[in-house]
């Protein structure tokens, strides 16, 4: 998913660049309110507030005009004023500095949660067909019984077939970002979606790095 954050903070920038591509983002960099408005299409926009050239506030008033691309805003202003502004001019959520990057990856996920549409077919993978709103699983017309922890996991995986998710990435999409158990439970999870998917679907380790779903 690509990311555009616009912020003149070096280490901040570069901190958050690094944290958020081991999340899986793809992420571009810029320091300006005006390299911001002619960088082009983003599926989520981190804006700070302190630019050199223009007040954030301005770039997330032009980006709302021009779309519904999701926009929160990074700011070292804490006052209840400037989060009142940025909300009411289209920001989708403020988070203030100092911040953990695991806490802005939760922030973007939650706001593409309430952005993003659901799904309004099921999916068909071949043999595989996955309702994401019933949370149901079908396999060759027969449903498969899954836990709601099978089900979650294998409809992370199969947001992007064949792409490989590190076990972190998996652990915090399917439990949560505050998970502190061991993650031999997603291995565990893994084999039993293996036995219940047989050879329509293949669940493939990634050795030192995680796993990803194979649909035909």
């Amino acid at each position: 998913m690509r990311v555009l954050l616009v912020e003149d903070d070096e280490p901040i920038a570069e901190s958050l660049t690094r944290g958020l591509s081991r999340y899986g983002f793809e992420v571009t960099w810029v320091r300006t309110g005006a390299e911001a408005l002619t960088a082009g299409e983003f599926a989520l926009v981190l804006v700070d507030l302190g630019l050199p050239d223009m007040d954030g506030l301005d770039v997330c008033r032009e980006l709302r005009a021009r779309g519904n691309v999701p926009i929160i805003v990074i700011s070292a202003r804490s006052d209840e004023v400037d989060r009142v502004v940025g909300l009411e001019i289209g920001a989708d959520d403020y988070v203030t500095k100092p911040f953990g990057v695991r806490e802005v990856v939760a922030r973007m996920r939650a706001v593409l949660r309430r952005v993003q549409p659901a799904q309004p077919e099921p999916e068909v993978h071949g043999r595989v067909r996955i309702d994401r709103r019933g949370r149901r699983v079908h396999l060759d017309g027969d449903e498969v019984e899954l836990t709601p922890k099978e089900f979650d996991l294998l409809s992370f995986l199969a947001e992007e077939p064949g792409a490989v998710f590190t076990r972190e990435q998996i652990m915090e999409a399917v439990w949560d970002e505050n998970w502190f158990g061991p993650t031999k439970t997603l291995d565990v999870h893994v084999g039993v979606l293996r036995r219940k998917l047989g050879d329509a679907a293949s669940l493939e380790t990634v050795r030192g790095v995680g796993f990803r779903l194979v649909l035909p």
